[in-house]
């Protein structure tokens, strides 16, 4: 590997990941001018969601960024990893050592090494385990009246996803919006509660976020009530969510959790909505506090975005379908009456996972749901030419190639921009903002979330809409950016700042509460926060709005993934638009989000 003639001029920076890499060096005790840019390496690689280095794949090439005069030469991988397999510091899989190389060439910081392994063993663990007290003949009957048997003997993979979660201690349910994973959620707690027979069931409902928590515990209350199944049975359905961290007990100043391995959570069932943006350090810590008699039940949609923190656990869960095993398939075909097929070996994992593929929302002839699966199989030039096409009215895009082009559509665009404020009542503005949302790949960049609001918030004042001469103004969306527990605010909830004829005319946040009315605050209480006419596609996961407007920047960057469109495009219920050059879109569609990592191998048996 070339080196750069001085430490400080490597391009994996400074900071603590530099701090680390001396640190270990110290503590190799010799000179191996190997060890500090891979720990530089594992870090920067960390620091970007991956779960580890895939030296298999990073061998013989360059690591620096582009551009960088004196780029760094990986060694081939057999020297590479020889090399750091000399080092003291760099243990092999069970070893206690803060560097950890497995024998497929990936490279960890131990404590994702640990969490990694973690997770694989207790979903391995689960996926084999059946519950010994299932009564067959009761969930057939109930799964006959809350899922009908369809009159062509089509499998129903909600009513299989519903048996498989009553038959396993662990389930995976994933589905695009409008596929019906909440309303079989729900259908499957009524049937645990049959199969408890009166005996007492702890259900406990999470999210990795509190709005994504809110929709989850408004579903429930919107369908609970509409179950055919006994009154005693829809009391007994929990109908509060939370978050996963208010789940394990956060502790302010902390990485643990109230709940852990010696304190488990007191739940024999445990629900998690929007999966998907679940990390591995939070998943480790949860799967590590539950008990390991008690049901899971993940819900998400492995095609959406990652988390933004390290790892894509709940794509890796999924991996690849290959049907369920013969055992399995007999055990269900007893229970739902269906014949299955299954045949041969595989992982144990298989049997926890189910896809939910109809989607209610968007039928064949929908636009967006025609996008979606164009985007989801990366085929770009089909997907641009649908858009280009204009054939389908709940899809347009707008050519945009620069920032003065940008400027000038948001202008045209102002008092759509700023309808929400028509009528002054908070509920209506609320729900205003709920009719058209605003996302941007970025946050930084002429492209970004920071440019965009200053943008419409230039746009809205040239028109007389808004007035802001103080942070404060009438009409400013707020979009919460950190965890308030004691004011019941989340990361991702969305207010309104009205001036208030009930606080004198003062300003105050307006939030939407879970009950479905709206709540006041002063504006200095609120936690982090920050203005929200247009928010990343991160942040609105967990969250619809009738129409979306979809910006993305006129060059290829490293989030322009088909995951981040779809996720984008999925988040309108009835219209999408998207601004944005051809070239574009269509390079993004065809590029994956790609996380190193080993989850998938040890689940799927590749390790």
């Amino acid at each position: 590997m070339r080196m750069p003639e001085r430490a400080q001029e490597t391009p994996y920076g400074g900071g603590l990941d530099a701090h680390l890499a001396r640190l270990l060096g110290r503590l190799a005790g010799r000179e191996d001018p190997l060890l500090d840019p891979s720990v530089r390496l594992v870090c920067r690689l960390t620091g970007q969601g991956h779960i580890c280095a895939n030296l298999a794949e990073l061998a013989g090439n360059p690591l620096a960024d582009p551009g960088e005069d004196q780029p760094m030469i990986a060694p081939p991988l057999a020297e590479w990893c020889d090399a750091l397999r000399r080092s003291p510091v760099v243990g092999r899989p069970g070893e206690y050592a803060p560097l950890v190389l497995d024998e497929a060439g990936r490279l960890y910081l131990y404590r994702y090494w640990e969490y990694e392994r973690q997770i694989a063993e207790d979903l391995l663990r689960r996926s084999v385990e059946e519950p010994g007290d299932v009564d067959l003949p009761r969930l057939r009957e109930g799964l006959d009246r809350l899922f009908p048997p369809a009159a062509d003997g089509a499998v129903d993979w909600q009513r299989t996803a519903a048996a498989v979660a009553v038959l396993r201690r662990f389930c995976v349910i994933s589905g695009g919006p409008g596929t019906g994973k909440t309303t079989t959620v729900i259908r499957i707690l009524a049937l645990l509660l049959e199969q408890a027979a009166g005996r007492p069931l702890q259900i406990a409902l999470a999210a990795p976020t509190g709005k994504a928590a809110a929709r989850m515990q408004e579903a429930i209350r919107l369908t609970r009530e509409r179950l055919p199944v006994s009154q005693e049975i829809r009391e007994a359905i929990p109908d509060e969510a939370m978050t996963i961290h208010r789940l394990l007990g956060f502790r302010p100043g902390s990485v643990r959790f109230r709940h852990d391995l010696e304190n488990p959570l007191p739940v024999d069932v445990l629900v998690v909505d929007e999966a998907s943006m679940v990390d591995l350090a939070l998943m480790a810590k949860l799967v590590r506090a539950l008990s390991p008699r008690a049901r899971l039940i993940l819900l998400g949609d492995k095609d959406q975005l990652a988390s933004v923190e390290a790892g894509a656990v709940l794509g890796d869960i999924c991996g690849e379908s290959l049907g369920f095993s013969a055992d399995f398939s007999r055990r269900l075909a007893v229970a739902t009456g269906v014949e299955f097929g299954g045949e041969g070996d595989g992982p144990p994992i298989r049997d926890a996972i189910v896809g939910l593929t109809h989607s209610y929302r968007f039928g064949e002839t929908s636009g967006i749901g025609r996008l979606a699966r164009h985007v989801n199989r990366g085929d770009g030039r089909e997907a641009l030419a649908l858009l280009e096409r204009g054939a389908c009215q709940d899809v347009v895009w707008q050519p945009l190639d620069s920032p003065r082009d940008l400027a000038t559509r948001l202008a045209e665009a102002a008092e759509r921009l700023g309808a929400y404020l028509a009528d002054g009542t908070p509920e209506s503005a609320l729900e205003g903002l709920d009719r058209l949302r605003v996302l941007s790949a970025h946050r930084t960049g002429p492209f970004g979330v920071e440019t965009l609001n200053q943008l419409v918030e230039e746009c809205l004042e040239t028109r007389g809409v808004i007035h802001p001469r103080s942070p404060w103004y009438h009409g400013r969306p707020v979009l919460i950016t950190a965890n308030d527990y004691n004011l019941r605010l989340f990361n991702g909830d969305l207010g309104i700042t009205l001036l208030d004829p009930a606080s004198e005319g003062k300003p105050r946040v307006f939030f939407r509460t879970p009950e479905g009315g709206v709540r006041r605050l002063p504006p200095a209480r609120l936690p982090e926060r920050e203005t929200a006419f247009v928010t990343t596609v991160h942040k609105s996961q967990g969250s619809e709005a009738e129409t979306v407007l979809l910006i993305l920047p006129n060059e290829l960057t490293p989030v322009m993934t088909r995951e981040l469109i779809y996720t984008g495009i999925t988040r309108a219920r009835s219209r999408v638009e998207i601004w944005g050059t051809g070239s574009v879109f269509e390079a993004a569609v065809c590029r994956r989000l790609q996380r190193s990592s080993g989850l998938h191998d040890a689940l799927w048996g590749e390790r």
